[in-house]
């Protein structure tokens, strides 16, 4: 035995069937090399060092398994509008970074929602124009789903009330909000980041992450090309402090055919999985639903990528060993692509590959059992903005939202993460959301899914080990990963601890 070895006591959780909690690990080259009584380490390693976090419990490292993690990284400097509560805010924060900001620059910013601006509708272009006439602004929803633009950012992009809506968008009329792929109108004029910006957004997200106990995240493709380049920069020179499993656009599946793009690889970079959008988001109201839809009668969503194509090019994804990952928020869309995935299944078992939903947010009870065997990627703080509306918007299907125990209990692989930028990243307020049930009005939504806090660990640890097919994490047992998190009680303040 070495000195480079070192024995971490602590109150060890481990999520290992064999030995769930102990006091002691060994760990040693970036890996556990054993686990159980302090003393009984302490024999087989005499010259190791000690870490001794006694009062603190320790677990496998936290994963996020669902981020956008350069956009995350991009948003952490710009106007933050989580938490405005009126359209007069939202005009505050703007004009306060235009009156330092040259005109003619962009002016970027995100995170409200339509619900909690109390409007009735859609703003207009206007609204902006009066806080910020010389400069384009583009504004996201917290849902991403949505872009709120100025009227110098509609002339910059050339959208104009007769400008017809694209195919899987829609320009609301008169122009200022535009849904889904509209939105890319707007995005292709912008400025590109460089390669610099890029990078410096990159380590900014990945450092966020890290600071708040994670160790690991699953970065979900709906960004340009420069984001993943910049993580395997980063993974390159070793500045990345988490482990991460990205995934492709399916628009991009035929170059990562050409260039060979496949799962596994080492290091701290892996692609493992190929990105699909079967509909929108609730907020923005372009969820794929049922009828009736929505209570408010703004419609049934919108459809987006088609199941044929889901189907098609999903098979094309598994026959390279990356995994199939869609989007679904909607009662329809998540029926549509679990038809999808029963034509899948087989070929995805043979290659080792566990299919994979993300959000599964709104469900039919005939539905559930069917996820058995599938990984639902959820976000269970979404839950504490999105219950008001679920109320509203869509009462029939309280009681199928956000069913994490249901799903638990058939048999799926759950993976909790965040969706950051759309949420922050905050493990605290994903254990309060899913053990708890808590939403932001005080009431409590389907408090029969509520979860206990070592069920929410295992889904933040172990079900995204299991999703991105890594055997070596999400557990602490000889083989794993070297990488903990510590925390002063189980759902409180975490930090990470890599050795």
């Amino acid at each position: 035995m070495t000195q480079s070895m070192t024995i971490v006591q602590a109150q060890v959780i481990t999520q290992d069937a064999d030995l769930p909690r102990t006091e002691a690990v060994l760990v040693g080259g970036g890996r556990v090399l054993a686990v159980g009584e302090a003393a009984d380490l302490r024999a087989l390693a005499p010259r190791a060092g000690t870490l001794d976090h006694r009062d603190l419990i320790l677990t496998p490292g936290l994963c996020d398994a669902h981020t956008h993690l350069v956009t995350y990284g991009f948003s952490l400097s710009e106007i933050n509008l989580h938490g405005a509560r009126s359209v007069s805010e939202v005009q505050a924060r703007v004009a306060q970074v235009a009156m330092h900001t040259p005109a003619g620059t962009w002016i970027r910013g995100g995170g409200f929602l339509l619900s909690e601006l109390g409007v009735s509708g859609y703003p207009t272009a206007g609204v902006l124009d009066e806080v910020s006439p010389h400069h384009p602004v583009q504004l996201y929803s917290r849902d991403h789903h949505m872009t709120w633009v100025n009227s110098a950012a509609l002339r910059a992009a050339g959208i104009t009330d007769a400008t017809p809506d694209p195919e899987g968008g829609q320009i609301v009329r008169p122009p200022g909000c535009l849904l889904e792929h509209a939105s890319a109108l707007v995005s292709a004029v912008m400025p590109a980041p460089s390669e610099a910006e890029y990078l410096k957004a990159a380590k900014a997200g990945a450092d966020d992450l890290a600071s708040r106990g994670y160790v690991s995240t699953h970065t979900m493709a709906y960004e340009p090309p420069g984001a993943p380049r910049a993580l395997q920069t980063l993974a390159a020179r070793g500045e990345l402090p988490l482990r991460i499993w990205a995934c492709l656009p399916h628009t991009r599946l035929e170059a990562a055919r050409e260039l060979g793009i496949g799962s596994g690889g080492g290091g701290l970079f892996q692609w493992g999985g190929v990105k699909f959008f079967a509909d929108g988001a609730l907020g923005s109201r372009t969820a794929w639903l049922h009828a009736p839809g929505f209570a408010d009668g703004s419609g049934t969503g919108i459809a987006l990528d088609p199941p044929a194509l889901i189907r098609e090019r999903g098979l094309e994804a598994i026959a390279l060993g990356l995994t199939p990952v869609t989007h679904a928020i909607g009662d329809r869309a998540n029926t549509e692509v679990l038809n999808v995935y029963d034509d899948l299944r087989a070929a995805a078992e043979a290659k080792g590959l566990r299919l994979r939903i993300e959000h599964s947010q709104h469900l039919r009870p005939e539905d559930i059992p069917r996820h058995k065997g599938f990984v639902c990627s959820v976000q269970p703080i979404h839950l504490q903005a999105d219950a008001p509306m679920i109320r509203n918007l869509l009462p029939h299907l309280a009681d199928g939202s956000y069913a994490f125990k249901s799903l638990m209990d058939a048999g799926a692989i759950l993976a909790f993460g965040s969706d950051a930028p759309v949420a922050a990243p905050d493990p605290r307020a994903s254990f309060a959301a899913a053990i708890t049930r808590v939403d932001d009005s005080g009431g409590r939504l389907a408090p029969h899914e509520a979860m206990t806090a070592e069920d929410v660990l295992w889904a933040h640890t172990r079900g995204p080990a299991l999703a991105a097919g890594w055997d070596d994490e999400g557990h602490i047992r000889p083989g794993a990963r070297a990488a903990f998190t510590l925390w002063d009680r189980l759902g409180g303040n975490a930090r990470a601890l890599v050795l």
